[in-house]
């Protein structure tokens, strides 16, 4: 090495490059006649994979220009910014980024910059670390104190916060007089879905010191809005004006969707808003909050356009972060929330949707600032919607649900389109009642006909109803007096009783010459206890051509109907020919009135949904599987109903298919994941009607009970005929009652 640098020096940059990659000539590589010979850069140049910051630093040394100026440029800020591509930065730009680096070198506590300058060994090189991890990047890679700075001295040209400190909670913020301080609290603890509190303060409390270090809420908010007696008066970007009255004011901190962005964002779901660099969108619903004293108002919320493939994962990432707004409040149609165009948002910016998104609706911080104009206070604050308060929280650090459930979505309508929620739990819960409810034990081949989460999907839909027609009558005894068989009340009046405790409005539809055997059927249910309050009962003869519609809507108006669902079971259907048969191939339609014209006049009104329950295939509503039905059902090419709904559910008894309904929605409204997004995240729990729910499902004794009745009412079994203890020919001890059983067995 030492000869080679006497005599051949221009090989010396070569041989260091290689050699020093290599332990064996690290000793020769600092010796004093190879220093000599070699200029400091080669020399330096080949150790750069060692000493990668030090070199850079030190080359900058070397070849500095030889004047005062040109080696203070390297230790300045201007120098940092400056390089051979950013070499026309105007004064501005420049100016805003070197009070950036101030900020940096200022920074206390906070990540790789404090860290960095702690270090004696690293000081050296702190600068152009910082360069690479922060002038190379954006203002979204940046610290929370950071961009408080930088917001607090307005050096920002930005309109929101969405997308900024990546990785750390932000917060809503609503300032408001002491006295009124205590009841807004209990408003958010009301409605903690929009107003999940993160930090309350003292009066007149500038910082939150469980929240961030080195903060000022008075200035450190993008953009303030200031309301007078309820009216926005104005917005400014500082409340320092405001000192003497800021003195008897409480600050109130609040979860935001912003700090869950990253979240979804890791599970590869695309974020509209964050692409666009926009604001999110936020609209007012006609959802009402929870009151409390002089605080109410309407829900408000944001939405972000998912893709339909991604709806569970987003769904999934957003839910456990309850200091976020957690999981979606609505998914689909914005009509339902009474949202009328997605295109003028309340608050925010209007957010362009990709073909195959799906509107996802979460609930909103800005539901504070509503409550506070709708408060009218003398004088209170808020953040301006999208202009949030940066914490130096981080995403991961936050609190979490404790429940170890995951959430679920089904999509139960296209018109309007709307997707529900469940846990993984509930879900394989009621899939298990349609398992057990799917036998045949008159091995008629109704094993052919079912279809997967029939059951589920019509419950989540009657969850979401607020009125419900069920119809039930199938006169197959045609030469007996009543011709009705007993597979089918004793379901309808199960669903009914169930739907009753969840407090929906229940009617039970039947033919008009059987209105009074129901009648008595019904009283009788409420004497025994099957029922708690008799359910109205009523008739459709469809006399002209508008009937069904206007037996369904309010004037015939199709925006106005009165029934969110409409429910048939062991209800007789019409088949392709317009005749009504019973399983024997007899033509009963003398005895039936056209019910069949509600079903089909349902699936021209949005937001009407159908379901069929039956275990033949000649029942209203399995014309959706009637293709199944002429291929496996015997007299099926005949008999199979024609008329289909939108969801068929089929049991090898149809009260079966009943009894799992009820099962169902208290499995569902039980679960604390449903529960919630029924309530869009409003209002409290309903878990405190629990027992009230469970009196109301099917027993053994029940059943027991109301069958007696029929058969005291001349109603016999639908195979036999006989007034024995029997449906469809199947004794109900030990089939009937052994089923019941096993479906109760699957309540929590």
């Amino acid at each position: 090495m030492i000869w080679t640098s006497g005599n051949h020096p221009s090989l010396m940059p070569t041989i260091i490059n290689v050699g020093a990659k290599g332990k064996p000539f690290n000793k020769y590589t600092f010796a004093d006649d190879v220093l000599k010979k070699v200029t400091p850069v080669n020399w330096w140049k080949p150790l750069k994979h060692l000493y990668s910051e030090t070199v850079e630093v030190i080359i900058s040394l070397l070849t500095a220009v030889a004047s005062s100026a040109g080696v203070e440029r390297i230790f300045s800020s201007f120098g940092l910014i400056r390089s051979k591509l950013r070499n026309r930065l105007g004064p501005e730009k420049a100016g805003k980024r070197v009070f950036l680096f101030q900020i940096m070198n200022k920074q206390e506590n906070e990540g790789i910059t404090s860290t960095i300058l702690a270090s004696p060994e690293l000081k050296i090189t702190s600068m152009v670390r910082m360069k690479k991890c922060f002038f190379k990047g954006s203002l979204r890679s940046l610290l929370p104190l950071a961009v408080r700075s930088l917001i607090r001295f307005n050096k920002l040209n930005i309109s929101n916060t969405s997308g900024m400190a990546k990785g750390y909670k932000q917060a809503n913020v609503v300032i408001l007089h002491k006295s009124l301080a205590d009841d807004f609290e209990k408003f958010c603890h009301a409605n903690d879905g929009p107003l999940p509190l993160l930090y309350r303060s003292k009066p007149g409390e500038w910082k939150c010191p469980s929240l961030s270090s080195n903060s000022d809420i008075r200035t450190d908010c993008l953009q303030y809005r200031i309301y007078e007696y309820g009216a926005c008066t104005g917005t400014s970007t500082s409340l320092k004006d405001y000192f003497d009255q800021l003195k008897d004011m409480v600050t109130f901190y609040l979860g935001c969707s912003f700090s869950f962005e990253k979240a979804a964002h890791k599970v590869g779901v695309p974020l509209r808003n964050v692409e666009q660099k926009c604001n999110v969108s936020m609209y007012k619903t006609d959802m009402p909050c929870c009151r409390v004293a002089s605080f109410c108002c309407n829900l408000v919320v944001t939405m972000r356009p998912i893709p339909e493939d991604q709806l569970e994962a987003v769904v999934e990432a957003t839910y456990p972060l309850k200091d976020s707004h957690g999981a979606p409040v609505h998914i689909g149609n914005p009509g339902l929330l009474g949202i009328q165009n997605l295109s003028s948002p309340d608050y925010g910016d209007p957010v362009q949707p990709h073909p195959q998104d799906v509107p996802v609706f979460w609930a909103c911080g800005v539901t504070g600032v509503e409550a506070v104009s709708n408060c009218k206070s003398p004088l209170a604050f808020t953040h301006s919607p999208g202009c949030m308060f940066i914490t130096t929280l981080k995403n991961e650090d936050a609190p979490v649900h404790n429940s170890k459930e995951i959430p679920m979505v089904h999509c139960i309508s296209q018109n309007p389109l709307h997707y529900s929620i469940a846990s993984e739990t509930a879900v394989r819960k009621i899939r298990e009642l349609e398992s057990l409810i799917g036998i045949d034990p008159g091995d008629r081949g109704v094993k052919h006909l079912c279809c997967q989460d029939e059951l589920l999907k019509t419950c989540l839909s009657l969850s979401h109803a607020r009125s419900v027609l069920i119809t039930t009558g199938f006169p197959t005894h045609f030469n007996h007096e009543p011709p009705e068989e007993n597979d089918g009340p004793p379901g309808a009046i199960a669903m009914a009783a169930m739907l009753q405790s969840l407090e929906k409005d229940v009617v039970i539809v039947t033919d008009q010459r059987a209105m009074g055997l129901n009648k008595k059927i019904i009283e009788d249910g409420v004497q025994q206890g099957v029922l708690k309050t008799p359910v109205p009962l009523l008739s459709y003869q469809g006399d002209a051509a508008e009937s069904a519609l206007m037996f369904l809507c309010e004037n015939g108006n199709l925006e106005r109907p009165r029934f969110d669902h409409l429910i048939a079971i062991e209800r007789a259907g019409m088949a392709a020919d317009g005749n009504y048969y019973n399983a024997r191939k007899v033509n009963i339609k003398h005895l039936v009135d056209p019910i069949d014209e509600l079903f089909l006049a349902a699936h021209n009104i949005p937001g009407v949904t159908t379901t069929g329950i039956g275990d033949g295939g000649n029942e209203l509503g399995m014309g959706k599987v009637k293709e199944a039905v002429r291929k496996h059902i015997k007299n099926g090419d005949v008999i199979a109903c024609d008329v289909e709904a939108d969801f068929a559910i089929v049991a090898g008894v149809s009260n079966w298919g009943g009894y799992a309904v009820a099962c169902a929605l208290y499995i569902l409204n039980t679960c604390e994941i449903h529960d919630r997004y029924l309530r869009k995240a409003i209002g409290f729990p309903r878990l405190s009607k629990k027992a009230n729910w469970a009196s109301a499902l099917p027993s053994i004794t029940k059943e027991e009970k109301l069958l007696k009745t029929l058969i005291q009412h001349g109603v016999r079994s639908g195979v036999t005929a006989s007034l024995e203890m029997e449906v469809d020919g199947l004794p109900f001890y030990n089939i009937h009652s052994v089923i019941i059983e096993k479906l109760l067995e699957q309540i929590p």
